[in-house]
């Protein structure tokens, strides 16, 4: 049932944050708004290294197939993220237009429109699941072995995608720790049924491979079951006139979502030709790279909670043609960036040797992972700017603007730059290179964002 309950203006808009003059207090604001998110994220960042370390238990031949899905699950995760970027940016315009009714109809608009796509998307790909694990490279025994997994996989995929999707919204107004905390109890509960349903107990013989994925089901779902009925409660679903909102709302989903999409799909092609590159210099490589980037994306998660927190509050100042804010907004948020990602960085490259004699055994491998932590770590404090402008950019209109950071990042500066550092220095240079990368990909996207907001006046914004 539509509902005004909340308030209908930016500064009363229930669970958003309320503006205050002066920088600290907006620091304050913001902090209180990121943190959830840097819980929650650290949370689902864990259960899935969790998970294939569960995995890893059974063989090799289950941690293989597992790895062989991760190319699609990477797909899901690059289309559920674009719609997320899109349902947080539309629905918290229309509250800082002052337009409730709107948002509220926006959100129920794009929870059953999302689900009935993930859905789609989900059943396509269960459909040519053979064909596309062999054009991977699985052979037939070994996608007998994908089978049943995936057959519940892409189930809990699309229970996933409900999920953030439900979270989107609670962050579209203004609150982070419900969903922060939902992230947390969901992984929790993903932790206590991996071993439960992989191994089993007692009597019970569990399922192997299949009950990671059952595992994941059941948490996702239970989430799902919880967030759905809140987001009723709170009143920020409205049915009526739906068909009516998704004439006028298609349009500026799409803008947003399809550039989107594409911006998240970026990285683990990237990836990919990155791994490429490495492998031509020995698996020794390879082992340190893999390591590294898994401990890349602990590094940068106060990064990636602001990029969930503060999209939401630049789209209400957006859709009040509050550009003054918007301006202190990301002043504030690059600063701290910059200071924690730059303090951080210089601690572990500081304690790179040390650091990767805990971790790895392998002299050569020890000795790789320590060059990495030398020169990538610090790199992250203008990564994250970046990462930071890239979301900001959703949030503010400029999508196609955030599409194309993303493409600079990636294939303008990091790769070409990593190529350069491993033909000039081998692996060392290619750390160098990497690093390097980083920091001409954050520089160049500041210099954009500054020039994008240099002309905006208040409520008008022609880009």
């Amino acid at each position: 049932m539509a509902s005004r309950a909340g308030s209908p203006t930016l500064s009363r808009q229930r669970g958003a944050p309320k503006v205050r003059n002066g920088s600290l207090s907006l620091a304050r604001q913001l902090w209180s708004q990121t943190w959830p998110m840097v819980m929650g994220v650290a949370s689902l960042l864990g259960f899935n290294l969790v998970d294939s370390i569960f995995i890893a238990r059974l063989g090799t031949e289950p941690l293989a197939a597992q790895s062989f899905t991760f190319p699609l699950h990477f797909l899901i995760i690059g289309v559920q993220v674009g719609f997320g970027i899109a349902i947080a940016a539309i629905i918290s315009r229309a509250i800082g237009a002052d337009e409730p009714e709107r948002a509220q109809r926006q959100g129920a608009l794009v929870l059953i429109g999302g689900g009935a796509f993930m859905a789609l998307l989900a059943f396509v790909l269960w459909l040519i699941q053979d064909q596309a694990f062999a054009l991977l490279g699985a052979d037939a025994d070994m996608r007998s072995v994908i089978r049943p997994y995936w057959n519940l996989w892409v189930c809990a995929a699309w229970a996933g995608a409900v999920l953030y999707f439900g979270y989107s919204i609670f962050r579209a107004h203004g609150r982070t720790f419900f969903p922060g905390t939902m992230m947390m109890i969901t992984s929790a509960l993903n932790l206590v049924l991996d071993p439960l349903l992989i191994f089993g107990v007692g009597s019970f013989q569990g399922f192997g491979l299949e009950g990671a994925a059952l595992a994941t089901l059941i948490a996702f779902g239970t989430g799902a079951l919880i967030v759905l009925p809140m987001l009723q409660s709170q009143g920020w679903l409205e049915h009526r006139h739906i068909l009516r909102e998704a004439r006028t709302t298609a349009g500026p989903f799409v803008h947003i979502a399809g550039p989107a999409m594409i911006s998240q799909l970026m990285p683990p092609l990237a990836a990919m030709l990155a791994t490429g590159l490495v492998a031509r210099i020995g698996e020794d490589s390879v082992a340190a790279w893999g390591l590294a980037s898994r401990m890349e994306s602990f590094s940068i998660v106060l990064v990636l909670g602001l990029t969930m927190a503060l999209p939401p509050w630049l789209g209400k100042c957006y859709g009040a043609g509050n550009w003054d804010e918007i301006r202190r907004l990301m002043r504030i948020a690059a600063r701290g960036v910059v200071i924690w990602q730059l303090t951080l960085g210089l601690l572990l490259a500081a304690a790179s040797v040390p650091l990767a004699g805990l971790l790895v055994q392998d002299p050569a491998v020890r000795e790789n992972l320590a060059v990495l932590l030398l020169c990538l770590p610090p790199s992250y404090a203008l990564l994250g700017i970046c990462m930071l402008v890239v979301s900001a950019s959703n949030a503010l209109g400029w999508p196609v603007r955030a599409m194309l950071i993303s493409f600079m990042r990636l294939f303008v500066w990091y790769l070409p730059l990593l190529w350069i550092g491993k033909e000039l220095g081998g692996f060392a240079g290619l750390a160098v290179g990497a690093g390097l990368g980083n920091l001409l990909a954050g520089a160049s996207a500041w210099g954009l964002y500054r020039r994008a907001v240099a002309g905006t006046t208040r409520g008008s914004d022609s880009r």
